[in-house]
């Protein structure tokens, strides 16, 4: 259970960090992409901030992922100087990709019959015989 102080903070580095990336997005010209902050998580000490990134399009993710993982150092720096009225210490930072959308549409495609097993007995798992 997250305390308030938790998802203020949250919401602060959130609000920041979506600032920071889509900055560097525009400052290096890319146009064909979407970085979004869509959750942040901070642990009870405020030690780390687990940050979750929705990328578009999908296929871009892990490469974004790395990219932002390798700026790390940077990212922080950028992101002291605009916390540092509102928090002493940075937490450290660790960098997900947000997968919800992906699950979400599954989930619809699975209610909508797109996907049924029933019909389509090929994407049902084959028991094996004991």
């Amino acid at each position: 259970m997250e305390t308030n102080r938790q998802k203020k903070i949250g919401s602060v580095l959130q609000k920041d960090l979506v600032d920071i990336l889509q900055g560097e997005i525009r400052k290096n010209g890319i146009t064909n992409l979407v970085i979004s902050v869509s959750k942040v998580s901070v642990t009870t000490d405020l030690g780390v901030a687990k940050v979750y990134l929705s990328v578009f399009p999908q296929d871009k993710a892990v490469e974004i992922l790395e990219a932002v993982k390798s700026n790390m150092p940077l990212i922080k720096h950028d992101l002291s100087q605009r916390v540092k009225l509102q928090l002493r210490k940075v937490p450290n930072l660790s960098f997900y990709i947000d997968d919800s959308l992906d699950y979400i549409e599954k989930i619809d495609d699975a209610l909508s019959g797109k996907e049924n097993p029933i019909e389509n007995p090929d994407l049902l798992e084959k028991r094996k015989k004991s």
